[in-house]
């Protein structure tokens, strides 16, 4: 785990390249900007999903310029978004100020720069009953085009289990997709302000050995190269969030997963249970 603060790098409030956490494909960082605050973010060799996690921005390469409303934080809904092309320099420029993360995927394929409009991420309402969460599919495979990354968002309403059953992509079959992944969270607060926090655990799968069972807080971050990760669960009274974001070696852009065999009867006992009905209203939350 790396916990909030401790992995800062180049003006980020959160660097992990596929260096420093390494492995090979899957990278993040966390922009955060202040009030009229501008940055150039240079993509080398990444592609990247710009995603305003608060706070609005302009965001221009070249003549082309895509306005962002975005959001005032991640516990409101989609957000717009755009695609930042591999090898590009791009600048981000925010009036409002705010924190925007670069999701990012290594990639030798030059996509053209593009916006992603909040009204066509498809929201997804996944599990039911306490396995109720929220699944922002904004930048999945066949959803948006890209070379390599795959990210998506999941909000788990406090008390609510998620990434569960547990489940693995870490080989290449007609049955799974190996990716790396990132788990980025952020933990809404109590009432009063109180901190909040979630567990998660990541396990061994067969010929991959990992053990991760980790109390997680407000921006931190989980790096998952291989094995069985799952569950997610979320404190009563504090919605957990996470941003996902994945890519490995294939040549094929797809998420295919594996349940882990303990655990995936639990997805029969959805179809008699109801949705949560924290999520069902105001378009999913």
């Amino acid at each position: 785990m790396i916990p909030a603060g401790t992995s800062p790098g180049a003006g980020y409030e959160l660097e992990i390249t596929p260096k420093t956490a390494g492995w090979e494909h899957s990278g993040l960082r966390i922009l955060s900007l202040p009030a009229g605050g501008s940055r150039t973010v240079d993509t080398g060799g990444e592609e990247m999903f710009l995603v305003p996690l608060s706070g609005s921005a302009q965001v221009t390469l070249g003549s082309e310029t895509h306005t962002l409303t975005g959001r005032e934080h991640v516990f409101e809904g989609p957000t717009d978004f755009s695609y930042l092309p591999v090898r590009s320099s791009v600048t981000v420029t925010s009036a409002s100020g705010g924190r925007f993360a670069l999701c990012g995927a290594r990639t030798e394929s030059a996509l053209p720069f593009r916006y992603g409009p909040r009204a066509e991420v498809p929201v997804e309402l996944r599990g039911a009953g306490p396995s109720s969460r929220q699944v922002r599919n904004f930048g999945a495979a066949g959803v948006f085009e890209a070379a390599s990354a795959i990210c998506v968002e999941v909000v788990t309403p406090g008390g609510n289990w998620s990434s569960y059953p547990a489940h693995k992509h870490d080989e290449t079959s007609a049955h799974e997709c190996e990716l790396e992944e990132i788990y980025y969270f952020e933990i809404a607060p109590g009432p009063a302000g109180q901190p909040g926090l979630g567990f998660h655990r990541t396990s061994s799968s067969p010929g991959h050995e990992i053990d991760i069972m980790v109390e997680v807080h407000d921006r931190d971050t989980v790096l998952i190269p291989w094995g069985w990760h799952g569950p997610c669960a979320a404190a009563p009274g504090h919605d957990m969030y996470y941003l996902n974001v994945m890519a490995g070696p294939g040549e094929e852009r797809a998420w295919r997963i594996t349940d882990h065999p303990e655990q995936a009867w639990v997805r029969a006992t959805w179809t008699d249970q109801e949705i949560d009905s924290r999520l069902t209203g105001n378009g999913g939350q």
